[in-house]
């Protein structure tokens, strides 16, 4: 049995048995909740590895669990919803989502994401007392805030390190436009958009994601970015 615990709040029973199912045939050992007060008691007492979490709760809206357990804690929460469209996935990234799967979904990429969040769990506890950032043939040296790629020294401007030190934070975590306008310039995001696409662009060049197969820095059309994990 997997002690990666995972507290599931869906309040449709047909979804939370599919999803609770596909959870107990792989080895996941798993809670459930029916709806939001429940599942942030649960998520208090029984201390998850990971919530799986649907929007669309019959007391509280899902918006407000992600901020009720954001205010202290930051265990991973991947958004289940029929909710689709971009703002929303953007609004529940911003409130600290962690990933974002919508309805209707395929067990099998249900289970992709968890093995990614399982992943960056264990890539980020591994390197918390690290100096070096290494994830596939990128390096970044945190004290001497240099990076390498294929053994090549890059010369990055201040914005494109900062960005990328961002991205490395959360790896494999998905990071909406206006929360890396947040962090890196703090200003408007309809005014900053334009600069992070094109600083974006040149970073991804001089890392040369133009010739990978899979790049290091994924873009999510329309919500924002991540770094994939190597």
């Amino acid at each position: 049995m997997n002690h990666f615990q995972i507290l599931v709040i869906e309040d449709d029973p047909s979804i939370r048995k599919l999803i609770a199912t596909t959870l107990m045939l792989h080895d996941y050992t798993y809670i459930t909740a029916a709806d939001g007060k429940e599942a942030i008691m649960l998520s208090l007492s029984a201390k998850p590895d990971l919530i799986l979490l649907d929007l669309g709760l019959p007391d509280i809206d899902g918006m407000d669990v992600i901020r009720t357990i954001r205010s202290w804690s930051q265990l991973p929460i991947i958004v289940i919803s029929a909710r689709g469209n971009d703002r929303d996935k953007i609004n529940a990234l911003d409130e600290g989502a962690d990933d974002y799967l919508t309805k209707p979904f395929s067990t099998e990429e249900l289970l992709a994401r968890i093995r990614v969040t399982q992943r960056r769990l264990s890539y980020i506890s591994g390197n918390q007392e690290k100096s070096l950032f290494v994830n596939g043939d990128l390096t970044i040296n945190l004290e001497a805030a240099s990076v390498t790629c294929s053994e090549k020294k890059i010369h990055l401007t201040a914005t494109e390190y900062r960005l990328l030190k961002l991205l490395a934070a959360n790896v494999g975590k998905v990071l909406s436009y206006p929360m890396i306008i947040k962090e890196i310039w703090g200003g408007n995001v309809e005014t900053d958009i334009i600069s992070l696409r094109v600083h974006m662009a040149t970073l991804r060049k001089k890392i040369g994601d133009s010739s990978r197969e899979e790049p290091l820095i994924q873009t999510h059309v329309g919500i924002g970015y991540s770094m994939n994990q190597y």
